[in-house]
């Protein structure tokens, strides 16, 4: 097996999204026979422009990267389990989409917090700012735990969130560096150091620290403050996750012990033929198919067929 680098990946539409530096792979099961594989290059702008390398900028870049990616992943995933014609999202679709989601997502869980914050703590002065945000970070915890709860009560989000345990039980394999089998994957744990219910809870942690050096000022400053912090929290929170990723010792272990909990209301126990899935993506970012074999076959070399049971 070729020197280890860091895997990352999600959950999509009846499939797994791995990505592991420029290469992602997209497996998508069509059918209890058929897996779609695919595969595609993701260039990030830090290959081109090596200031979004630097500390606390990559963890930005990676931000608005993943949302793009994920954005994008999941629409093409949905065309494809649904055996339809793979329709992209192009032109203003995809950027008008993520920046929708990002702003949904801002509302909710930043915006909202801070206006029941105005609503519980009124016109109370700032004497402890610390004890305010962290209290306004509690909310905004509690709306979020609440959010994945609800939404994980639907048959199609806990069918995804299966094929989220089956990414992370995947990636956990190869990083182990054991032989990607059914049997060897299903032996590991669904919950990972390094996934994104981990990085939002350490969002929220950065948040509260940062926010306090600011003091309590009035509502609207409070929310202009978060709106052009939101950038910087995201950076240093992924530069936490990469410290968690790449460690054991007993303070990441407390550190990351919130977040893997959390994991167990966004993630479960895949079946084996999730598991499969899981096993196709990532290796479709390990070791690319000779290309003349591919063409051989008649086939796209951006796509190929598996059936199920060749794992």
């Amino acid at each position: 097996m070729k020197q280890k680098q860091m895997v990352g990946g999600q959950a999509v539409i009846e499939g797994v999204m791995m990505r592991r530096g420029s290469r992602v792979g997209i497996a998508v099961r069509r059918s209890p026979e058929e897996i779609l594989v695919l595969q595609e290059n993701f260039i990030s702008l830090a290959e081109r422009f090596p200031f979004f390398k630097l500390p606390v900028i990559r963890g930005m870049l990676s931000f608005i990267e993943s949302l793009v990616l994920g954005v994008r992943t999941l629409s093409r995933s949905a065309d494809l389990a649904l055996q339809q014609e793979e329709v992209e999202l192009k032109g203003w679709e995809l950027p008008l989409t993520v920046i929708f989601s990002l702003a949904l997502g801002v509302a909710i869980f930043i915006l909202l917090p801070t206006f029941l914050m105005r609503l519980l703590a009124g016109s109370a002065p700032a004497y402890y700012p610390l004890f305010l945000n962290l209290l306004e970070g509690l909310i905004r915890l509690l709306i979020f735990i609440t959010y994945i709860f609800l939404i994980s009560r639907w048959g199609e989000v806990e069918r995804l969130f299966s094929y989220h345990g089956a990414e992370h039980k995947a990636v956990a394999c190869f990083e182990a560096g054991q032989e990607l089998t059914v049997e060897n994957v299903r032996s590991f744990s669904r919950r990972h150091p390094r996934c994104g219910t981990s990085f939002i809870l350490i969002v929220m942690l950065v948040s509260i620290l940062l926010f306090s050096f600011f003091g309590w000022p009035s509502l609207w400053q409070r929310v202009v403050i978060r709106l052009l912090l939101l950038p910087l929290v995201a950076g240093l929170s992924y530069e936490a996750i990469r410290w968690a990723g790449a460690s054991n010792s007993l303070l990441v272990r407390l550190v990351s012990a919130p977040g893997l909990w959390l994991q167990n209301l966004t993630t479960r126990e895949p079946q084996d033929d999730q598991l499969e899935v899981g096993i196709k993506a990532l290796k479709a970012v390990l070791d690319s198919p000779a290309e003349d074999d591919i063409h051989a076959e008649g086939k796209d070399p951006a796509e190929e067929h598996f059936t199920a049971g060749n794992a």
